[in-house]
């Protein structure tokens, strides 16, 4: 597996110096905005559900072309200006320098609008993903093994599709960073094999579920260091728990794939996982971590299986006490009490930003989702402006 970090020497001698103001974090400072955004930069957004336009060159077109999506997307990252960053949707591209490292330099270092001021991440984890990885099987019942989209191992047009980046102020500490892309399903005790209610078998051949990994993407484990603490970035974007049958494939794997955080979390639930290195267990006891990313499933609200992520949510180890709300998700659901809450504009809480209960305080937190009556509701006012994600954020005290 590739893994990819850059730290600030080796970012200026690939993309040159960077003429935009630039934002240290002050290393006495003992406060850190983390935020995750779901930023719909794959391919199928710009051209389309076409296998034959949606490949791995179309984020490359978009982002060479000066997309004003791609635009805006910076502009709410420099309006909120988080110190570590989590994207999702962010199709991974084999060469960082197109890829994340080109996001960084023509869009995030330059300044957006007037009154916003350049942002730049001297430090990024950017790595493999299970979607568009081509699979032998017929993993959706159609009785044809294409390899791709739905009989890819995570769903996707090509391998790396919906992939995610880890964006930092703060040096990444790779030698230690732990990925799950190959963790198998069926090695989760209890795991929700999908059943045929009507013929009561496997929706899934044998030989299919025995090489089936969890994760539609990956997980990732990514130890960040501020001001000599290690902090756990806990990164993944579960498959949306709906385009399934009876058998409920996709409702089950998200139900399992959140699981993962909550048993990887919790002493003595975690032995039976291990990482792409073979190295097995969970994350210490009182480590500092946050949960990250687009979780596609909500305890109160959508159609996932609600029993995984209300456990991660209440567990005794994790601070969901301040939940992040907005004025502008209040008033896209009006008649939805929870709607404050919501994080996707079909109306959900689908996004995390979850810190541990050890090491941390909350300071503050909220969805950018703004009110109609602002300004700024250009970056939002449909989802094709930016996203159908709201970008999530949380200001956390170590202590």
């Amino acid at each position: 597996m590739r893994k990819i970090l850059i730290s600030t020497a080796v970012a200026l001698s690939l993309i040159g110096c960077n003429s935009q103001p630039q934002h240290s974090r002050n290393p006495k400072d003992s406060t850190v905005k983390i935020a995750s955004f779901n930023v719909s930069m794959d391919a199928t957004n710009y051209v389309g559900r076409d296998a034959k336009r949606a490949t791995n060159k179309v984020l490359l077109t978009e982002l060479k072309n000066g997309n004003q999506q791609i635009k805006n997307i910076a502009e709410i990252i420099q309006r909120t200006r988080p110190d570590i960053i989590l994207l999702n949707e962010f199709d991974y591209i084999t060469d960082p320098k197109q890829g994340v490292e080109r996001f960084i330099k023509e869009y995030l270092n330059v300044a957006q609008h007037s009154d916003v001021s350049a942002i730049d991440y001297p430090y990024y984890y950017y790595s493999t993903v299970n979607t568009g990885k081509p699979s032998p099987y017929d993993l959706t019942g159609d009785g044809k093994a294409t390899g791709t989209q739905g009989d890819a191992w995570g769903f996707g047009f090509f391998e790396g599709q919906y992939g995610m980046v880890l964006l930092s102020k703060y040096p990444i500490d790779k030698t230690n960073v732990r990925t799950f892309q190959h963790f198998k399903w069926k090695d989760m005790p209890g795991a929700m094999r999908p059943i045929v209610p009507s013929t009561g078998k496997s929706f899934y051949s044998d030989a299919a579920w025995n090489e089936f990994p969890l994760s539609s993407k990956s997980h990732w484990d990514v130890p960040v260091t501020v001001n000599g603490q290690t902090i756990h970035v806990l990164a993944s974007h579960p498959t949306p728990p709906v385009f399934d049958g009876p058998e409920d494939r996709n409702g089950k794997k998200n139900h399992d794939e959140v699981r993962f955080w909550h048993d990887y979390l919790t002493p003595n639930k975690a032995d039976y996982i291990y990482d792409d290195n073979g190295v097995f267990g969970g994350i210490a006891a009182n480590a500092r971590f946050v949960v990250m990313g687009d979780q596609n499933s909500s305890s109160t609200e959508g159609n996932s299986r609600k029993e995984a992520i209300g456990a991660l949510l209440s567990s005794p180890l994790t601070n969901d006490v301040s939940i992040p709300m907005s004025r502008g998700g209040d008033l896209h659901k009006t008649d939805n009490k929870l709607s404050k809450h919501h994080t996707a504009y079909w109306g959900m809480r689908a996004d995390y930003v979850l810190p541990s209960t050890y090491g941390w305080d909350v300071i503050d937190n909220g969805v950018f989702w703004p009110h109609t009556d602002s300004e700024l509701y250009r970056l939002v006012k449909d989802r094709n402006a930016s996203s159908d994600h709201r970008l999530v954020w949380s200001t956390l005290k170590l202590k």
